[in-house]
């Protein structure tokens, strides 16, 4: 009991230092700005969670639902042990699908959103493969392709909506609006929009595919020994391309979210600029890819970002100071992969 005890001590004392360590910078942050303290913490938890009728807690679950979308898709690949960071290509490949199929389909709307999601779906799902099969057949490791990848698809949408679907009156490098008729509705009384119930249920399919079948079974065993699972027999090529298309068809997903829910068109550099896919990967490493906790983490991210931006309204505060939060937590994971690679390693010598 008392070895258990301790085993939970030791694994719960990194995350306190974590706390403690990102509370002590951010205050000295404060501080160097010359900010009050009182009215900066104060400004973050209003712009995070309050506002009238509670505006601000509605944008924080608006942007935690792109937020966990990508994390999801992230630690889908990342269990199955596939280094997929080309979360943002296959993104945008998802948004600028689901707006051109909204903009060019002739239909009723209800056809014509359930077409865009679906194509927007696909694109992802295809863009994730396109990663497999340079890795499979050309070599490149799945690590730099999916990364590589991620900047041809960004200038394909920046021509398309520059040129040739580009809303000239508008003035700006942006599609034409899709349909009105095909926007996503907000819940009543309030400006979130129902998009957040697809990550819902991506996030269900996620638990359940990750805990409950034997496919999520295979890929985990995957993620933790290829070539053990290559020696029980598994179809470790098979595994790896259907992974990948599921993690970049919720990729997709997403992309069709900020469409039809947020932005109803593509406006260029809409879905890269604020990071989603980047964050993503941040908040699954957070928690160690622990499924059920990769929702808590995303949401987390989203309040710091949106209540950095309150504490820039209510006390001066730049909000690049959520910049430097996620900087700590990224030097905190890296440190906390290092230990477990440096232990795993110290055990192997051991042993041999």
């Amino acid at each position: 009991m008392m070895e258990t005890g301790a085993l939970n001590l030791r694994n719960v004392l990194p995350w306190l230092w974590t706390v403690l360590w990102i509370a002590a910078i951010v205050l000295a942050l404060l501080l160097f700005v010359g900010a009050p303290v009182g009215e900066a913490l104060s400004g973050f938890w209003q712009g995070a969670f309050g506002g009238r009728r509670h505006a601000y807690l509605m944008a924080t679950l608006s942007r935690s639902a792109l937020i966990v979308g990508m994390a999801i898709s992230v630690m889908l690949s990342f269990r199955a042990g596939l280094f997929n960071i080309g979360g943002e290509g296959q993104l945008v490949a998802g948004g600028l699908a689901a707006a051109l199929i909204a903009i060019l389909l002739p239909g009723p709307p209800l056809v014509v959103l359930a077409a865009a999601i679906a194509g927007a779906m696909l694109a992802g799902a295809a863009w994730a493969l396109l990663a497999g099969v340079l890795q499979f057949y050309m070599g490149v490791p799945l690590l730099v392709g999916s990364l590589l990848l991620n900047y041809p698809i960004r200038y394909i949408g920046s021509y398309l909506v520059a040129h040739p679907f580009r809303d000239v009156p508008s003035g700006m490098v942006q599609s034409y609006l899709v349909p009105q008729a095909t926007w996503f509705a907000y819940f009543p009384g309030t400006r979130l929009d129902i998009g957040i119930l697809f990550t819902l249920t991506a996030t269900a399919f996620a638990l359940v595919y990750s805990y409950g079948t034997l496919h999520g079974y295979h890929t985990r065993l995957n993620g933790l020994s290829a070539d053990f699972a290559r020696t029980v027999g598994l179809p470790v090529r098979r595994l790896t391309l259907q992974t990948l298309a599921i993690s970049g068809a919720i990729a997709g997903l997403v992309g069709a979210i900020a469409v039809f829910g947020i932005h109803h068109r593509y406006i260029d550099g809409m879905l890269v600029q604020p990071l989603y896919a980047w964050t993503g990967i941040i908040a699954v490493l957070l928690v160690g890819m622990v499924p059920w906790a990769v929702p808590i983490s995303g949401f987390f991210f989203a309040a710091v970002q949106t209540g950095a931006a309150g504490m820039e309204r209510a006390a001066g505060v730049p909000k690049e100071i959520a910049l430097v939060i996620q900087a700590v937590i990224i030097l905190f994971v890296a440190s906390r992969v290092s230990g477990a690679l440096s232990s795993r390693a110290g055990r192997g010598d051991g042993d041999a």
